[in-house]
């Protein structure tokens, strides 16, 4: 009898409506591995951060019909996953787990437990790894009793991931005219560079996964980093997206922007991407300004994520990259992979 596979979706999660916002930003500022800061300080930040933006907060997400486009999205791709499993041959059931609103980790746990599953996997849909996104949903999974599980760490440089977004990228140029002279600004969410300097891969991974997207892409593109979502007085890594689209305006470029660490539309695409910046390109007096969409159930990319779990399943090891070893060199030191290092991947 084939084997009972329970994959495990992590993923940030969303507000279901205007009253879940206050108690979904109180959730995401309490995580310690977003705010450093002792508990009791943490959690009158979390209360005074989360009064403070909610209403500016609801604005954004009923642009968006009122809350967060994420968990009906997440749900697609589950779908789509299990599909792909099944066509693989696994009996394989996705379980959503989303990290700051429901169904939450612990959710997810009971309902693994529920299923009686005889191997579990737990794949993040962050493609590169952070302490403060996969990190975090891992540290909550063992929180919450979570029973033992092979994770994946992250694949920043997964083939189907990386195919499918240059699918996106190359697909809204052809279909917005193939505009010349093209800057692809590849937008990943910042981090305080405080977080960075610790020993967190995440920019690292971003930058690996840019390395190995670009040969996929026209040569005659430029491409360029640059992270958003940026809040509150640190100094956080950079260039800043909207930076980076005054640049791309001063010397004459059509942008293509692509939500380079996102593979689902949510308040950082649909908003921030879509109307934030698009009105700062519009003033920088940009006159090509396309955005790649994000990667949903695009066929190499939920493809790629099968693969990642009949490889996890076929390694038998506690935590592997999308290669099997570990990708980050040493410095990084908050890798959780501790396996040896993949040399040439």
């Amino acid at each position: 009898m084939a084997k009972r596979v329970a994959v495990v979706l992590f993923n940030l999660g969303g507000p279901d409506g205007p009253a879940d916002v206050e108690g979904f930003l109180r959730n995401l500022f309490s995580d310690k591995a977003i705010i450093r800061a002792p508990g009791p300080i943490r959690w009158i930040l979390a209360r005074v951060i989360s009064r403070s933006r909610a209403a500016s907060a609801r604005e954004n997400y009923a642009k968006m019909g009122g809350g967060s486009p994420l968990l009906a999205e997440t749900r697609r791709q589950s779908d789509a996953l299990e599909a792909a499993l099944a066509a693989k041959g696994l009996e394989a059931k996705c379980f959503i787990a989303m990290r700051y609103w429901s169904p939450y980790v612990e959710d997810a746990v009971r309902e693994v437990a529920d299923w009686r599953p005889d191997e579990i996997v737990l794949l993040p849909l962050y493609p590169q790894f952070s302490t403060t996104t996969t990190g975090s949903s891992l540290t909550e999974w063992r929180k919450c009793g979570g029973p033992a599980a092979r994770a994946v760490c992250c694949y920043p440089g997964e083939p189907g991931f990386l195919k499918a977004h240059a699918e996106k990228l190359i697909q809204v140029w052809e279909s917005g005219g193939r505009p010349e002279k093209v800057r692809a600004l590849l937008s990943a969410h910042g981090l305080p560079e405080q977080v960075v300097k610790s020993g967190d891969p995440y920019q690292w991974q971003i930058e690996e996964t840019v390395a190995r997207l670009k040969p996929m892409l026209p040569p005659e593109w430029e491409t360029e980093i640059c992270y958003q979502s940026r809040v509150g007085p640190l100094k956080w890594i950079g260039p800043p997206t909207d930076d980076a689209i005054r640049r791309a305006a001063a010397d004459g470029r059509s942008i293509l922007l692509s939500p380079i660490a996102f593979v689902s539309e949510h308040i950082e695409t649909l908003v921030e991407l879509d109307d934030e910046y698009r009105e700062v390109a519009e003033d920088a007096g940009v006159h090509v300004y396309l955005r790649a969409p994000a990667l949903g159930v695009t066929g190499s990319f939920v493809d790629g994520l099968a693969e990642l779990v009949e490889q996890t399943l076929a390694d038998g090891e506690p935590i592997r990259s999308h290669c099997g070893g570990r990708l980050c060199p040493a410095q990084w030191r908050d890798c959780p992979n501790r396996r040896p290092m993949v040399e040439a991947w």
